[in-house]
C-alpha cells in the first residue's frame, strides 16, 4: 500500500508539473496566425501562376507540332502529285487551316515551281513554309 501511495504521489508531482509547463508555454498569437496565412497565401498563388504558365506552353508546343505535322503532310502530297500549276490541299483537322500558294521560280524557267504552304488557326498565321518542285 504504501508503494502505490508512493506512486500516486509521484504521479500528481508529474502532473502538477505538467500543467506549469502547459500553463507557460504561449499559443501563436492573430499578427503570428495573420503572416502564416500571408506567407502559405503567396505561395499557392505562385503556384498556381506557374502551372497556368505551363499548361499555355504546353498548348502553344501542341500547336506548333501539329502545324509541322501538316506542313511536312501537304509538301510530301504536292510532291507526289504530277507537276501542275494548282495542287489539293490534305485533309485539315478542325480549327486549322492550309494555304497553298504555287508560284514559278522566273519567267525563263516554268519547270520548277516555289511551293508556300502556310498554317494557320483562326486568324493567326501559325508556321510557313517554302518548298520547290520540279518537273521531271
Amino acid at each position: 500500500m504504501v508503494g502505490v501511495r508512493k506512486m500516486l504521489r509521484t504521479i500528481k508531482q508529474w502532473l502538477g508539473k505538467a500543467k506549469v509547463r502547459v500553463q507557460d508555454q504561449g499559443g501563436l498569437g492573430l499578427p503570428e496566425s495573420i503572416v502564416a496565412v500571408a506567407i502559405i497565401g503567396v505561395a499557392v498563388v505562385t503556384f498556381v501562376a506557374a502551372l497556368s504558365a505551363g499548361s499555355i506552353a504546353v498548348r502553344e508546343g501542341d500547336q506548333e507540332a501539329v502545324a509541322q505535322r501538316l506542313v511536312r503532310t501537304q509538301l510530301e502530297y504536292i510532291k507526289s502529285c504530277p507537276y501542275d500549276t494548282s495542287y489539293s490541299k490534305v485533309d485539315e483537322p478542325e480549327g486549322y487551316t492550309i494555304s497553298v500558294g504555287v508560284a514559278p521560280t522566273s519567267d525563263n524557267d516554268t519547270d520548277i515551281q516555289k511551293i508556300t504552304v502556310t498554317i494557320s488557326r483562326g486568324v493567326e498565321d501559325i508556321l510557313t513554309v517554302e518548298g520547290y518542285k520540279v518537273n521531271r
